[in-house]
């Protein structure tokens, strides 16, 4: 799988490897924290996103996601896209990429409004 989505990542050029790997961890994030076994929402994802983000990386998460092309909710929408055009993950005909549109300001969630231990508070 490692060097599928490297080549996705290649082919496309804007994101690097990690952000194809990370939004895959985010949807194994997401459906352990919406207790679903298939498919979440792009909503869900982005939820399961944010929380592995503060996690992991805690004051650091907007950073490293900018280092890996990751700057915004589309552009998590993007991957998720790339991934979906490349048969690496799959959709419902309700989702759209819009779905990730502006759904939070990564500024806002991963360092204005971040605070150490509010990922394990929330119950991660």
């Amino acid at each position: 799988m490692h060097d599928e989505l490297r080549n996705v990542a290649e082919k496309d050029g804007r994101f690097r490897v990690e952000a194809f790997v990370f939004v895959f961890e985010s949807l194994h994030r997401a459906q352990k924290l919406f207790e679903h076994e298939r498919h979440v929402s792009g909503r869900e994802l982005l939820e399961g996103f944010r929380r592995l983000a503060t996690d992991r990386y805690g004051r650091l998460a907007k950073t490293v996601l900018g280092e890996w092309g990751l700057k915004t909710t589309d552009d998590v929408g993007q991957v998720v896209f790339l991934l979906v055009s490349n048969k690496l993950m799959s959709k419902t005909d309700e989702d759209r990429v819009e779905d990730f549109a502006g759904v939070f300001d990564f500024d806002e969630v991963f360092v204005r409004d971040y605070r150490m231990g509010d990922a394990t508070k929330r119950g991660s």
